[in-house]
């Protein structure tokens, strides 16, 4: 029963950090187009940089996306958990 709970616990924390429209947008965006800047993002969706770094910020402390240094610019890909969860999403 606790392993249960735990696991459940576990669940509910990585969700939420999914679990809003434009941070789906972005796994999708990611899921496509790999290794994106946080301006690359913010232009293609046309919303700021605070708002896409916060996002970000959010998925990667779920274990849901990484980032990269890349000399002057900082990466953002999927991890596996992150492509899975593009996976789950684009079946539901």
């Amino acid at each position: 029963m606790k392993n249960k709970i735990k696991k459940s616990n576990q669940l509910d924390y990585i969700v939420k950090g999914f679990a809003n429209k434009r941070r789906i947008d972005i796994i999708f965006l990611l899921e496509k187009y790999p290794e994106l800047s946080v301006s690359d993002i913010a232009k293609h969706f046309n919303i700021s940089y605070t708002a896409v770094s916060n996002h970000l910020l959010k998925m990667m402390s779920r274990g849901i996306v990484m980032k990269r240094n890349d000399k002057s610019e900082v990466r953002h890909a999927l991890t596996n958990k992150g492509k899975a969860i593009a996976n789950f999403l684009s079946k539901i």
